[in-house]
């Protein structure tokens, strides 16, 4: 009986989909009704209620029972290995799997048995929306006031363990919440140790963070509502987004955990206004929570600006809910956003590392690699040195840095005088930049210039690379030589000198020159 219903659904649908697509959920619903008689037919929300994950997590059993093998529409892919056998011998050969757009199950849960139904609704510019239906044998015990008692305490078991965040992290893209698994795992890598930051600046951040979900009772009792705005900005490289997986490492082993909701972009089938509301609806109802906007500037544009704000601190309570936004560009961000307090209250700038955090982060590897017998002769005075060569670098461009030198010397780099690489295998890389005391690139050629080029070219410094003087103990010293070497690719690797707005807490200002006794070092923001 069922079968043939099946049948008869599947047909139909198939002419559906050639028509007109209005009121979807309730023409298949009534498909359903008139199809699966002496069925009661329930239509479940699927993000709140997530019948087949719930299944394939073992609370119940989900068997896809299609009439036969050509009853359903799916997409069926291929899923490579992945980890880090992925590349080895041991390496599974990957699985395929069904990406469903129609199709039903067999569904059994505490020994009653259900049919499931899935139907994917497609949206303009490629958004869809998925249509859970569940259908159990009516009886006049089990329904009440159009209600399915077996149904409801599927969904309400169902529910529970949907609304529980599972080792994953929220993330909101192309309209839609999932939970992300794989991101949950990178963020388990996060330590506070790898951020460093002014130890001022990072306790802040953490105090401010942590003791906003610790200062509920304080909040009420100044009748202030309970919410909070961070902004962090600054040059890219620098750590915000490393901060961010760390804070949202740290509220993860709280007891009970607070979620983090992270945001990747506003875009979807049902526009921008849309998705802001749905990621403040679900941001109230799983507070108290972090709610992560990266790269704010970008999200939030004139069109939306004022329905952003109105959800920020509108009509409706944010109770629990602390926003983090990051930016590269505070000045971009729109006043009403970036300086009107109880919006976004408290502003964290990410600067390039000065001296003597690039010394302590040289340090910081340094400690990393002292077990690795692969790495040797890490003289402590190597650190210093480090830093007075990277004056400019971002810390993205320090842990570059690092890496680099590190594979460099593991395959066995040789250093040249030319300038040139070579490791064993006799593969040269590209010359670095070649210096002479006293004389910067490219003097040659302004000999040759005209005045009038002569005059163009002193308004443009020309960038050159800070020497140092190596002490006499590391004359010899491998790692040093490696370390010098990469560093001048990089540096090369940087640009053309060009001078960068940098971002400061108060607008854009530049970013102070520095000079050394061989010309003039440009700050680069990186």
């Amino acid at each position: 009986m069922a079968s043939q219903g099946h049948a008869a659904v599947w047909q139909e649908w198939v002419d559906s989909a050639k028509t007109k697509r209005d009121d979807f959920p309730l023409r298949v619903r009534e498909l359903l009704r008139t199809r699966h008689n002496g069925y009661h037919v329930t239509r479940a929300d699927s993000c709140r209620v997530d019948l087949l994950g719930y299944a394939k997590a073992g609370h119940a059993t989900a068997i896809v029972d299609n009439h036969n093998d050509h009853s359903f529409e799916a997409v069926r892919s291929f899923n490579p290995p992945s980890g880090k056998l992925a590349h080895t011998l041991e390496a599974d050969e990957g699985t395929l799997c069904d990406s469903y757009s129609f199709s039903r199950w067999r569904y059994v849960w505490n020994d009653i048995t259900f049919i499931i139904y899935l139907a994917v609704e497609r949206l303009f510019r490629g958004s869809t929306i998925d249509h859970i239906f569940v259908l159990a044998t009516e009886g006049d015990e089990l329904v009440t006031a159009g209600h399915h008692s077996q149904i409801d305490q599927l969904l309400l078991a169902a529910g529970k363990w949907t609304a529980a965040l599972h080792d994953e992290i929220y993330v909101f893209d192309n309209s839609n919440w999932t939970k992300d698994a794989k991101l949950w795992k990178t963020v388990q890598a996060a330590e506070w140790d790898d951020v460093l930051l002014e130890l001022g600046m990072k306790e802040g951040l953490i105090d401010d963070v942590v003791g906003f979900f610790d200062s509920r009772e304080v909040y009420q009792d100044l009748n202030v509502p309970w919410k909070r705005g961070i902004i962090l900005h600054g040059i890219p490289g620098n750590g915000k987004t490393a901060s961010i997986r760390a804070l949202i490492k740290t509220l993860n082993t709280r007891r009970p955990p607070i979620p983090s909701l992270y945001v990747k972009a506003f875009d979807g089938g049902r526009g921008q206004k849309w998705s802001i509301k749905l990621i403040f609806t679900h941001a109230r109802l799983v507070a108290p929570c972090l709610l992560i906007f990266e790269d704010l500037d970008s999200l939030v544009d004139d069109q939306v600006r004022s329905y952003f704000l109105n959800e920020v601190d509108g009509l409706e309570s944010n109770d629990g809910i602390l926003m983090i936004g990051s930016t590269n560009h505070l000045s971009r961000l729109d006043p009403a956003i970036a300086k009107r307090p109880s919006r976004f209250d408290r502003k964290y700038l990410f600067k390039l590392p000065d001296e003597e955090i690039r010394t302590a982060y040289a340090r910081y590897w340094k400690q990393k690699l002292a077990d690795k017998p692969s790495v040797r002769d890490f003289h402590d005075d190597i650190c210093p040195l480090v830093a007075k060569m990277t004056e400019g670098f971002s810390f993205a461009y320090l842990n570059e840095l690092f890496i680099s030198s590190l594979l460099a010397l593991i395959r066995g780099a040789e250093l040249h005088p030319s300038g040139t690489e070579t490791d064993s295998s006799g593969i040269s890389t590209p010359p670095v930049i070649v210096e002479t005391a006293g004389v910067t690139a490219g003097d040659s050629e302004q000999k040759k210039q005209t005045p009038e080029d002569n005059t163009e070219t002193k308004m443009k410094p020309v960038r050159i690379f800070p020497t140092v003087e190596t002490p006499e103990h590391l004359s010899g010293n491998i790692l040093f030589q490696v370390i010098q070497a990469q560093a001048k690719i990089l540096f090369e690797q940087m640009g053309d000198g060009e001078q960068v707005d940098y971002q400061g807490s108060l607008g854009t200002r530049r970013q102070p020159i520095s000079g050394n006794s061989h010309g003039t070092v440009l700050r680069r923001a990186l």
